[in-house]
């Protein structure tokens, strides 16, 4: 009897997850069709090239920054855009911020337009094209910022400076903020969101770098899918240093400085972090979901039963999706003797962690000491900056800018996930809740690997969408 009552309720069980996934559909599109939007494909693309061929190179000393370089390339830009210029006369914040203010209608909700203009450094030899020589080859523009933002700030740019001249007055405040030094985690962002705290001015919604438009991601979904973050993980630098004796190589002590060195490593790789289903992974499921195979919605239409195991599946997923659901670890320096036949009295590895909201800095440091369970190896905590809380994936802001994205790029899945990387957006989080991070470009594998790479590039036709994008949400803030 009692085994006829277990097979009974796995049957019902089968049936209510079949039925879901079977009920579980994309959502009819709705019947009003995108308004079309007038763009200067040739002066964007035209402006990108010349933005493109300043080498706006930044670096981590503040010292060697080429100044000369960068003040320039703002003579340029206001050049480019003379009416935001006039308009909105840029303030200046450290060495590289500005900030335009668009004044609208009224001065209450607020949003902010975020790019940065500088760029990480080229080895000209692995490029086949000059890195900054804002080249148009077989319908791509090729240097060094064409996707890692300059074409962002454009695009930001353009849509504003044509609004202007047609008259438009955006129905609250747009601030512009941009800054030069985002590549090495400079003062310029930071500077502003200080600027507007101490101003009591707190922004609605702001929009930066981040997700793009992508296809291929997910299994057995053919739409291309537009990821915009509703959050980033938090990044940690930390350095472990092992010491003991030094001394002769003849007469090796065990064990050895290294030894312990790289025995912390190797428990740290065996000891993944856990895994969590968080918000983002799950808004990313149900969202893309529908559209996925009848086999892969069994599971995403019944999170309610399967979404524990997918924490379990983490490692085994690997890649982004992976990423986006646990504290990950990189060990990506290491030192030891200066002489092959010296023991060193102190060896060091350097860790790279990206930590997601389920881990602090704190726990994330005390997790490691755990796991090393040495008082010989140290664990030194050199750079932490938690993950942002995330914004809202509902609602009037989050409505404007997925309207954006799908009038712009029609039939794309617009869907919440977690930016891996790090952007200067992650510091407006003190004063907005709603950060979204989305590079408004649709990009391939392939393209998306040119991002800090060799041979940058971008399809012009891309350029144009960017414009488009910005153009339909600007006018509707």
């Amino acid at each position: 009897m009692i085994g006829w009552i277990i097979l009974a309720a796995l049957a019902v069980l089968i049936a209510v997850v079949l039925i879901r996934a079977a009920m579980c559909k994309p959502a009819q599109a709705g019947s009003e069709a995108a308004q079309p939007v007038q763009v200067d494909s040739a002066a964007a693309v035209d402006h990108l090239a010349q933005l493109v061929r300043i080498p706006t190179v930044s670096n981590p000393d503040v010292t060697k920054f080429d100044e000369e370089v960068f003040e320039h390339f703002r003579e340029e830009f206001k050049k480019l855009y003379p009416l935001v210029h006039k308009n909105c006369p840029p303030m200046r914040f450290d060495h590289t911020g500005m900030l335009f203010h668009w004044k609208g209608k009224s001065s209450e909700d607020p949003t902010v337009l975020m790019a940065h203009y500088d760029v990480v450094p080229v080895d000209e030899e692995g490029w086949a094209h000059a890195p900054f020589g804002g080249e148009i080859i077989d319908g791509e523009l090729w240097g060094r910022g064409t996707i890692d933002t300059k074409i962002t700030l454009v695009g930001v740019m353009e849509a504003a400076e044509n609004l202007m001249k047609q008259g438009f007055v955006p129905e609250h405040d747009v601030y512009l903020s941009f800054a030069g030094d985002e590549e090495v985690s400079g003062n310029g962002a930071p500077a502003i969101v200080e600027y507007m705290q101490k101003n009591g001015i707190r922004p609605a919604m702001v929009v930066d770098e981040g997700g793009a438009v992508v296809e291929g991601v997910f299994p057995g979904v053919t739409q291309p899918i537009a990821v915009v973050g509703i959050g980033e993980k938090g990044v940690m630098n930390v350095e472990l240093t092992a010491r003991a004796a030094g001394g002769h190589a003849s007469t090796p002590a065990v064990p050895s400085t290294l030894g312990m060195l790289c025995r912390a490593v190797a428990d740290c790789e065996s000891h993944q972090f856990k895994a969590h289903l968080t918000e983002p992974v799950r808004q990313l499921l149900n969202n893309v979901g529908p559209h996925a195979p009848f086999g892969l919605r069994i599971l995403t239409a019944n999170m309610w039963l399967f979404g524990p195991l997918l924490p379990l599946l983490a490692g085994k997923l690997g890649g982004e999706l992976g990423a986006m659901m646990r504290t990950t670890m990189a060990f990506t320096m290491a030192k030891g003797s200066k002489q092959i036949n010296v023991l060193p009295n102190e060896a060091t590895a350097g860790i790279n962690l990206r930590l997601i909201n389920a881990d602090t800095p704190e726990s994330a440091a005390a997790r490691l000491r755990s796991v090393i369970n040495n008082d010989k190896v140290e664990v030194k905590t050199i750079y932490a900056q938690p993950a942002s809380p995330y914004a809202a994936s509902q609602g009037e802001h989050w409505d404007k800018l997925s309207k954006a994205i799908g009038d712009t790029w029609q039939g794309s899945i617009v869907s919440p996930y977690l930016m891996l990387a790090c952007s200067d957006s992650r510091h407006f989080s003190k004063i907005c809740k709603d950060v979204y991070k989305f590079s408004a470009m649709a990009l391939t594998k392939e393209q998306r690997g040119y991002i800090h790479n060799n041979n940058e590039r971008i399809p012009l036709t891309e350029i144009a969408k960017t414009v488009e994008f910005f153009t339909r949400l600007e006018k509707s803030l």
